[in-house]
Formats: C-alpha cells, structure tokens, sequence
C-alpha cells in the first residue's frame, strides 16, 4: 500500500471511522485509540482487499472487529474469567457519556443514547451504522458480513426495543412531573 493511498483512505473516512468507535465505546481517548489500531489493520490488510466491497465498508468491518476486539478484552478483564463473549446477547452498555459532545445535546437525543445501551450488541451496531453513520442496509449486511435479511430484522428488533424504552422512559417522566 502506498502513503497516497493510505493518507486518502485516512483524510476520507477518519472522521466517520472515529464517529462510529465513539458511539460505541463512549470515550474519546480510547476511541481515538482504537481508530489507530484499524488503521494499523489497514495498513496490514490493504493487499488482501479486493474490491468486492466499497472502500468504506471495508474499513467499517475493520473498526467493527476492532471495537469487537475491546469489549472482548474489557469483558475478560471485567470477569477474570475466560468464557466466551456473546456479542449477540451481551449490551455494549459504556458507563462513561459521550464526551463533551454529550452535554450539548437535546434530551431526547440522550434519552435515545442511553437507551441504546440497554440493546444488545448486534442491535447497537445496526443503529449506529444504519442512523448515524447512514450505511445502507447492502452496506450494512456487507460491513457485518449478515445477509439484508437479518440486518432488517436486527434494526426492527432494535427500534421496536428503543420505541418500547424510550416510552416507558417518558411515561416515567411524566409520572414524576405530576
């Protein structure tokens, strides 16, 4: 790989890259750190990519393993134990906020975030790839190597779980307003 080539992947997609870790892992320092390992990746991949995917997905299912990658050794370290991860079952729940960009933010956009933490793994990863980052459902499937099919059973999964929360959170908020 190139410097032109790895600096153009860099300066195009560094910012959606970093955007989607720190969604998931909620903390600037080691979103920051974990863009630089799938960069590292990158550089070590490049040769085998063959195009048979976009640029951007391929990069994406790079920062998906690599975020996979630490909530499996965070979990392990967590347990002291050596069982396997779920990543289908377990919540990716981050007890840190977003940084500062947290506090600037409208109620309901917390409200949605927080919630997001309660959806399992695969749940998270749909929304955040599907209405954050805006990857299509193709995009999506081909990031997480799932067929269209789960992908749109994943997202229905997941907004119905959110719209139910996020219900039962404002029925909360109104109780307590009462």
């Amino acid at each position: 790989m190139n410097d032109s080539v790895f600096h153009r992947l860099y300066d195009t997609y560094h910012q959606d890259v970093f955007q989607f870790l720190i969604y998931l892992v909620k903390d600037r320092q080691t979103a920051e750190d974990l863009v630089q390992e799938v960069y590292v990746r990158v550089l070590r991949a490049y040769s085998k990519f063959e195009g048979k995917s976009s640029e951007k997905t391929w990069l994406f299912s790079i920062a998906k393993n690599v975020a996979i990658d630490h909530f499996r050794k965070h979990s392990v370290r967590k347990k002291r134990m050596f069982d396997a991860f779920d990543w289908e079952s377990t919540q990716l729940a981050s007890k840190d906020m977003l940084p500062e960009d947290f506090t600037v933010l409208n109620d309901e956009m917390k409200a949605l975030l927080l919630a997001l933490d309660t959806c399992t793994g695969d749940q998270k990863m749909v929304v955040i790839m599907r209405y954050f980052q805006e990857l299509s459902i193709a995009e999506t499937a081909q990031v997480l190597n799932w067929t269209e099919g789960k992908v749109k059973t994943t997202q229905h999964r997941a907004i119905k779980s959110l719209r139910e929360k996020l219900s039962d959170k404002q029925k909360e908020g109104n109780v307590l307003h009462e």
